[in-house]
């Protein structure tokens, strides 16, 4: 938290010269939207899609302060977003500005946001591709292969990609998934609801560190 709020003041001017327009539209362009129905209506068509992607672009400029250019963190605990399942995505944004995910930053920077906003950030990262962390342990990855294969998997793919239910993993920042896991196995905090409760409370610290060496480096 304490480096995010150094980043805080820099981002935040900027954030504020970017979304001024958005805090100033009026009650009508304000007004509640279904942002997974306006997701799809861009994807059906390429012209939208696009608008909202220059848009979402513009947006990244200020979240590249923690999740780096195209969406590849430029902080180990912060995670990756490029390549990430849009629904997926999309539905932690919500959950950030409905309070059901809590971080001061985040959550501040997502509410500024309008509708188009949230979508086209949303576009802009799941088209990006993952600079993937190279592999550093043979022996340790092998180890959290046999460990993914058995459990991992039925959730996250084969390949670590996940669903609209499940986010990506394959490819995604050591130290964020490590910190993730662990939270999941405390059982503490707001997402301690997740599926991931029960299955991280089985793993031990050296499950943890395998399964980690193993899915930072899948592709």
């Amino acid at each position: 938290m304490v480096k995010r709020v150094q980043v805080g003041w820099a981002a935040g001017l900027l954030a504020l010269c970017i979304f001024q327009p958005t805090l100033a539209e009026s009650a009508k362009t304000r007004a509640p939207v279904d942002l997974s129905a306006r997701l799809l209506q861009a994807q059906a068509d390429p012209k939208l899609e696009q608008a909202l992607l220059t848009t979402g672009r513009k947006v990244a400029a200020v979240c590249a302060n923690c999740h780096g250019e195209g969406g590849n963190s430029v902080k180990p605990d912060i995670p990756n977003l490029a390549g990430q399942n849009p629904a997926y995505l999309l539905e932690q944004v919500r959950q950030f500005a409905d309070g059901r995910r809590r971080d001061m930053f985040m959550e501040g920077m997502i509410r500024a946001m309008n509708s188009d906003e949230k979508v086209g950030m949303v576009l802009f990262y799941t088209s990006q591709q993952v600079v993937h962390t190279p592999l550093a342990n043979a022996a340790l990855a092998a180890k959290g292969q046999e460990y993914f294969n058995k459990v991992c998997f039925r959730c996250h793919g084969t390949d670590g990609r996940g669903s609209a239910q499940f986010p990506r993993i394959a490819g995604q920042q050591i130290n964020y998934l490590t910190q993730t896991l662990k939270r999941y196995r405390s059982g503490g905090g707001t997402r301690a609801d997740s599926v991931m409760v029960t299955h991280a409370k089985s793993m031990t610290d050296a499950d943890i560190q395998a399964v980690v060496a193993f899915v930072s480096s899948m592709q």
